[in-house]
């Protein structure tokens, strides 16, 4: 069996939906966001480093393969669209509730 060139970690899975961080050895390459309807599966990837168009195609190749022949074998579906962008992580923002929630949460079991 060959090593797979990129690293896909799922960060989120519903029912329709998932979420996977892409990397290649240790530097984070994108971010891939996929969504299934029925059959047929639209993809953003947010591409966060320069590849050339041959590594385009073996991460596309590879997110096939690995994350959406596993739902859909490719004889079974009718249309697999990923739009391909480049940009840069520039902030993370979580929702400042549920970081309280959890403080109080901590406090009341002293």
């Amino acid at each position: 069996m060959m090593q797979s060139r990129f690293r896909l970690m799922r960060l989120v899975r519903t029912t329709s939906s998932e979420v996977y961080v892409i990397w290649e050895g240790e530097e984070r390459v994108g971010q891939l966001d996929l969504h299934y309807a029925r059959d047929t599966i639209q993809g953003t990837l947010i591409l966060e480093t320069l590849l050339s168009i041959s590594s385009e195609k073996d991460l596309l190749e590879q997110v096939d393969q690995d994350i959406v022949s596993s739902y859909l074998p490719i004889f079974e579906r009718d249309n697999l669209l990923i739009t391909i962008y480049r940009g840069e992580e520039i902030n993370t923002y979580m929702d400042p509730h549920a970081t309280l929630e959890e403080d109080e949460d901590e406090t009341d079991d002293s």
